[in-house]
């Protein structure tokens, strides 16, 4: 699905060193995939999450997603990826505090082409077991709570592919936990699922764990699914 090879990202920024965030990566993401890639903060992970994402350009290398060359897209065909093909997850949970959880879901679809949207924020939210809150506003919700509301607003479009950039950074332990259980059932149900973390006891939902330091993959694991 995504094949990346030789990846450099530079920033460059006055009166001080340049920052070699992405150093000569290359790494493939098979469909069905469950991937990890795991780094100390500075190592340079969320600059990849974000090439690989395409809200990033890198200054050289290849990258490929789903057969096609990145870099020969139009800004438009770009956009139309990262809203349909792409679901992002992050961090902050990015909610608009105004919306309800059903409205927070729908936005992406206001981008998209589809007929009508009835009933894919439902779905949506019953797929990561919120469906009773489904009118309640970020403020009504837990930390965990809205992070699934995140979760289903990455998927109201059926995306290919699942980003997720720290999700439970800023839950507690019990949260961060029902968290990590839904992406591995979303695996189980043929989602592709890339994960950044710095947090080992996440990376171990995956089947592989790509080990990044100073902007380059150090190892690659490859382990079967160990939380049950």
């Amino acid at each position: 699905m995504i094949s990346v090879a030789h990846l450099h990202k530079t920033y460059k920024k006055e009166n001080a060193r340049p920052v070699n965030a992405v150093n000569d990566v290359t790494l493939r993401i098979e469909r069905g995939a469950f991937a990890a890639i795991v780094g100390p903060s500075g190592s340079g992970k969320s600059t990849l999450m974000n090439i690989l994402g395409l809200l990033d350009v890198p200054d050289s290398g290849s990258h490929i997603f789903q057969g096609k060359e990145v870099a020969t897209m139009g800004i438009d065909e770009l956009a139309g990826i990262r809203n349909k093909k792409i679901g992002f997850v992050f961090q902050q949970f990015h909610l608009l505090p105004r919306l309800s959880a059903k409205e927070n879901v729908e936005l992406p679809l206001i981008y998209s082409d589809r007929t009508t949207i009835s009933g894919l924020a439902e779905k949506a939210l019953a797929q990561v077991g919120l469906l009773e809150r489904i009118y309640h506003t970020p403020a009504e919700l837990s930390g965990g709570q809205q992070q699934r509301v995140a979760i289903a607003r990455a998927l109201v479009n059926d995306p290919d592919v699942i980003l997720a950039d720290e999700p439970t950074g800023n839950l507690d332990s019990e949260s961060g936990t029902e968290v990590m259980n839904i992406f591995k059932q979303l695996h189980s149900e043929g989602k592709t699922i890339v994960l950044i973390t710095h947090d080992m006891s996440n990376a171990s939902y995956a089947q592989n764990i790509l080990k990044m330091v100073d902007g380059t993959i150090t190892e690659d694991v490859n382990h079967p699914l160990t939380n049950t």
